[in-house]
């Protein structure tokens, strides 16, 4: 993630809402990768530095759900809603209390999630195209007995990404991750999956060379998954896919691919924002190799403090094969863009 300063010099980051020095409104654009800096005015409207105008996002003014702003010419009324916020399909029940906490998680991974696949320049595409990315923040029975459905499951059909709420709750999502055997379970990191599935199909235009490095797609989906969670993963799983899920599917194993490849781009970039690494990497292959130094040390620092690996995975050659795969997907479809595996 980019490093973002206030007006007023102050370091500020992608979730912040007011700058704590000066007290001005703060707003985050995930698709300009860019934080706005405002100041109010009599009007009730927010300005920039440059002039811009804008306004709160209807969501972050009743529910304080996000730090969205909503430019002046974009504004059709009083209630408009933010960019990101307009992508949503269903809302989780805000008079439950939890919720409108869990929403403001689901809102922070989503956001951030949104950033870095722009960053790399593609695009989850307006609310007005009959593709763009929908989500669905639900619950079921297990959390509110309240509510008709009786289980929703976290996943991706048809252009929505649904997210069960209490995957926002930090307990209930570490008892899941106990339950499944993972290694890693974040809220973050099921959008960044979710986000896998739905950019497969504009990505993955060659059905051959995915089929070689991955699998056949078109092998039955249901029962392969019904099978995985039946008897587990194959014994050696970890010296062909980068985690037990991926195999379970080849297009279960593209989605974790694309998800870890987003969590090393983003992660990168952080760190050279930060002065932490001189810079990403301009090959995958130094990726590869400044990634593990920073992962090596960011286990260190963990466990130094007593907690458990933040990064607990190894890439195999095959693994990383993968996702020299996703980056020439990526590059292939963005503008003409070339690959920069080597």
């Amino acid at each position: 993630m980019k490093f973002f300063a206030c007006q007023c010099g102050q370091p500020i980051f992608c979730e912040n809402t007011r700058c704590d020095s000066c007290g001005r409104t703060l707003g985050f654009l995930p698709r300009q990768l860019r934080m706005v800096s405002a100041e109010g005015k009599s009007d009730g409207t927010l300005v920039d530095a440059e002039g811009n105008r804008y306004q709160l996002c209807a969501n972050r003014r009743e529910y304080m759900v996000c730090n969205g702003l909503v430019p002046e010419q974009d504004a059709d009324s009083s209630d408009a809603l933010c960019d990101c916020c307009e992508l949503n399909r269903t809302i989780p029940i805000v008079n439950r209390p939890e919720n409108v906490t869990r929403w403001q998680r689901l809102e922070r991974a989503k956001r951030r999630m949104i950033a870095g696949v722009s960053a790399l320049g593609l695009n989850v595409a307006s609310s007005t195209s009959p593709s763009h990315m929908r989500f669905d923040f639900m619950e079921d029975q297990r959390s509110d007995p309240n509510v008709m459905e009786s289980f929703v499951s976290t996943g991706y059909k048809d252009g929505v990404i649904t997210i069960n709420v209490t995957e926002a709750d930090d307990i209930q999502r570490v008892r899941q991750r106990e339950l499944m055997g993972e290694r890693y379970r974040t809220v973050l990191g099921h959008f960044r999956h979710e986000a896998g599935h739905y950019f497969y199909t504009p990505l993955v235009t060659t059905p051959e060379a995915f089929s070689s490095i991955f699998g056949d797609p078109s092998e039955d989906y249901n029962a392969a998954l019904e099978s995985y969670y039946a008897r587990g993963p194959d014994a050696g799983w970890d010296q062909h896919f980068i985690t037990a899920y991926a195999s379970s599917h080849p297009l279960e194993d593209w989605a974790e691919c694309f998800a870890h490849y987003l969590h090393i781009q983003d992660t990168l970039d952080t760190a050279a924002q930060r002065g932490i690494i001189s810079e990403p990497g301009a090959s995958l292959k130094q990726q590869i190799s400044n990634w593990g130094e920073l992962t090596v040390s960011m286990n260190e620092l963990s466990r130094s403090l007593g907690l458990r690996d933040p990064y607990p995975f190894v890439l195999q050659q095959p693994v990383i094969s993968k996702l020299a795969y996703v980056e020439a997907c990526i590059a292939d479809a963005n503008f003409g863009a070339t690959s920069s595996l080597s």
